[in-house]
């Protein structure tokens, strides 16, 4: 599939058992470019039936895939990052038609993706466990790690594939079946990760795809051959995915919101300090649960940092995601324009200083486009709404503190803990802080810290409902059981009945 074919697409569907599914429902959603405003496709909204379907395609799969030996499933994953590199363009360019972001964004994001699927592809080694000979009496004990069954993702829009890429190919590795409900904010790009999974070879209902809303997502919540859920989105519905999900007894990895500071020393390099603001601020016009909305400008570095992002933030090449020197796209409706429009309106009613106003924001030729310029807030209070709450736009705001200490209180007060940030040049206030923070994800002179695959990614606090962060050794274990295993042979057993636990002798 390229991206030719599918802009043919008037209609996007399902992906279940191997092909794709037209869905029995009148209902659909309008699927924008955001760049434009014009409706690029429509999208079904999947029924109970759609989900059942696909979770029955899913189990009927699972047995053969989970006895598959692990090599073999790694080696259908390493086609499939081979097919991901060939196709990478065209998942990026899906990615800027209906998210909006900037196109070396949205490839950025298909190369984080990609990084995980080659994680994945090191199941064999993964899956190794230990090994204890004669634990005594003869008995040797060892463990395994076994999957779950059928398991499914629940995605968000703002990274339409690198966020099922967290998810997926560890959980295939592990030799579970999957069914994925991507965001119907941008549907297209899990159709052509089902294609090419199909490609590398991966049997028909291993993989699924149920598009939707919340009818879909109830009916996996609620559906007893779901094994266990992932989700990534905002905290009230990470809290809901977790409260439901648990009590119909599934294993639950529910990832929420952020309010991610940066903070800035008085000794840090300003010029870096800046930098990191505006990337991390307005990338992907904020709409990542990563970036930074809120700057800590600690003692008197805010007289200085200030006019700098303002003047930074008023020069931001604001375009379609697809020119060249694009340094920032629209949003992702038009419904999410208003209401991030209506945080700058709150900002301003509750007292903070609007230094930089990015409503009404027009860019030539794309006069229905949904875009905000660059916003950026000073004078930023903790009892404000733009600073409690997650904004998910285009809009900076600086708080001021006397020192450091009041820093991290004011970080480790706040509701979220997904990631922070702090800019020092000085070694023991970065140990310190590291050390102090109560957040989940921490860099230190890096504005946006995202482990690697290798590692997991994760919050604290109500940026994690469950037990386990994403991806890395995490998703290992989230996606398997772990079983105890103890062995002897008959010409080791002692003869008559043994009343008493066993004990090495």
């Amino acid at each position: 599939m390229n991206i030719a074919e599918n802009r043919q697409i008037a209609e996007i569907h399902h992906y279940i058992g191997g092909t794709v599914q037209r869905a029995a429902t009148d209902r659909f959603a309008d699927v924008f470019n955001p760049a434009t405003g014009e409706v690029a496709a429509r999208v079904a909204m999947g029924t109970a039936d759609d989900v059942a379907a696909a979770v029955a395609a899913a189990k009927a799969a699972w047995p053969a895939w989970a006895e598959m030996p692990p090599l073999r499933r790694a080696r259908i994953l390493f086609k499939f990052k081979e097919l991901l590199d060939r196709h990478h363009d065209d998942l990026a360019a899906l990615i800027t038609r209906e998210h909006g972001k900037v196109f070396s964004d949205a490839k950025g994001e298909v190369t984080r993706g990609i990084e995980v699927v080659e994680f994945a592809c090191g199941i064999p080694n993964l899956l190794k466990t230990d090994f204890t000979d004669n634990i005594g009496g003869g008995i040797d004990n060892w463990n395994l790690r076994q999957p779950l069954g059928v398991v499914a993702g629940i995605t968000p829009f703002n990274f339409p594939v690198m966020v099922p890429m967290w998810m997926f190919p560890v959980a295939l590795a592990c030799g579970n079946t999957f069914v994925l409900k991507p965001s119907e904010r941008d549907p297209s790009p899990s159709l052509l990760i089902a294609d090419l999974l199909k490609q590398a070879g991966l049997p028909d209902g291993v993989f699924n795809v149920v598009q939707g809303d919340k009818t879909a997502v109830d009916a996996l919540l609620a559906h007893p051959d779901v094994q266990a859920l992932s989700f990534v989105g905002s905290t009230p519905i990470a809290e809901y995915i977790y409260t439901e999900g648990t009590r119909h007894g599934k294993r639950v990895q529910a990832l929420g919101g952020a309010k991610n500071h940066l903070v800035v020393m008085p000794d840090a390099d300003l010029d870096q300090a800046v930098d990191a603001l505006i990337g991390a601020a307005y990338g992907s016009a904020g709409e990542r649960c990563m970036a930074i909305s809120v700057a800590v400008a600690v003692g008197d570095v805010a007289d200085k940092l200030v006019p700098r992002l303002a003047e930074r933030a008023a020069a931001l090449k604001i375009r379609n995601g697809m020119e060249d020197d694009a340094e920032m796209g629209p949003l992702v409706t038009a419904a999410h324009k208003a209401k991030v429009e209506g945080y700058i309106a709150r900002g301003v009613a509750e007292g903070a200083t609007l230094v930089t106003d990015g409503r009404g924001h027009k860019v030539d030729g794309h006069d229905n486009g949904f875009f905000v310029g660059g916003t950026l807030f000073d004078n930023v209070k903790p009892d404000m709404t733009i600073y409690k709450e997650e904004i998910f736009g285009p809009v900076l705001g600086v708080v001021r503190v006397h020192d450091f200490a009041e820093a991290v209180s004011l970080i480790n007060a706040h509701e979220f803990g997904n990631g922070v940030s702090c800019y020092t040049s000085d070694g023991g206030i970065a140990r310190a802080f590291a050390r102090q923070i109560q957040v989940g994800m921490v860099g230190i002179n890096v504005p946006i810290p995202v482990p690697m695959a290798w590692h997991s990614f994760g919050g604290w606090k109500r940026s994690l409902f469950g037990d386990h962060h994403a991806y890395g050794e995490e998703g290992v274990r989230f996606y398997t059981r772990y079983k105890s295993v103890m062995q002897r042979w008959p010409d080791s057993i002692a003869k008559g009945a043994e009343f008493t636990m066993p004990v090495a002798k």
